[in-house]
């Protein structure tokens, strides 16, 4: 089987929409059908279709994440979710892109994960009824929040220093933040922009954000 070829046999995903690989040639790893064995007999047998790196290829689910975990970045992400914002699944997606440590989800608990295209399944959410029990959660942590929306007073983050450790925190398309997560920021930034647009789009912004904390922290660019 090629890499562009399906099994018949995989249940239809959002990961299906991605070239993988076919079934594991030649003899499988050893120890491979163990319970306590690192890969996926099913992924060796059928192939593994899923939008990972080629180093998780075949393995179990719950062994990448368990890898993501060793690795993810001091920034959390937050979303206010009060008119069940199609964008959602999109942050969800840069947030794992950038490793995330976690994303949250502040007032709904139902969000649409199509945009997410299947990776909250390797992002830990979290869910907050009230913008209250989000910040108290956060000074918990002992994590600012840092919210980015372009209202009176805010700072451009080309210019701001981001914390090593912090939340980052946005809003809905068109509303933005609500005021009480204005109210409850350490910090309010905007983006700067150069066109007629008064806004960007919620999940561009976001992923144009967690971007600016890599380059910060990451690459040590500041």
């Amino acid at each position: 089987m090629s890499e562009n070829q399906q099994s018949p046999n995989l249940p239809q995903s959002h990961e299906l929409t991605t070239h993988g690989v076919g079934p594991w040639p030649g003899d499988w790893p050893h120890g491979a059908d163990s319970p306590d064995s690192i890969y996926d007999p099913e992924l060796l047998a059928n192939g593994d279709t899923r939008n990972v790196l080629d180093k998780y290829r075949y393995l179990k689910m719950s062994v990448i994440v368990a890898d993501m975990d060793t690795r993810r970045h001091g920034f959390h992400v937050a979303i206010e979710n009060w008119q069940h914002d199609l964008n959602i699944g999109s942050i969800v997606r840069s947030a794992n892109a950038f490793l995330a440590a976690e994303v949250h989800i502040i007032g709904n608990r139902r969000w649409n994960r199509r945009g997410a295209m299947v990776t909250d399944r390797y992002q830990h959410v979290r869910h907050h009824d009230t913008v209250e029990e989000f910040v108290a959660w956060s000074k918990s942590a002992d994590l600012p929040i840092i919210a980015i929306d372009n209202v009176p007073s805010c700072v451009p983050i080309e210019t701001f220093e981001l914390p090593r450790s912090c939340v980052l925190l946005f809003g809905q398309e068109g509303p933005g933040l609500s005021a009480a997560a204005i109210e409850a920021s350490n910090a309010v930034l905007e983006i700067s922009q150069f066109g007629s647009t008064r806004s960007i789009n919620a999940s561009a912004a976001a992923a144009i954000t967690m971007h600016a904390w890599i380059m910060q922290h990451v690459f040590n660019r500041r």
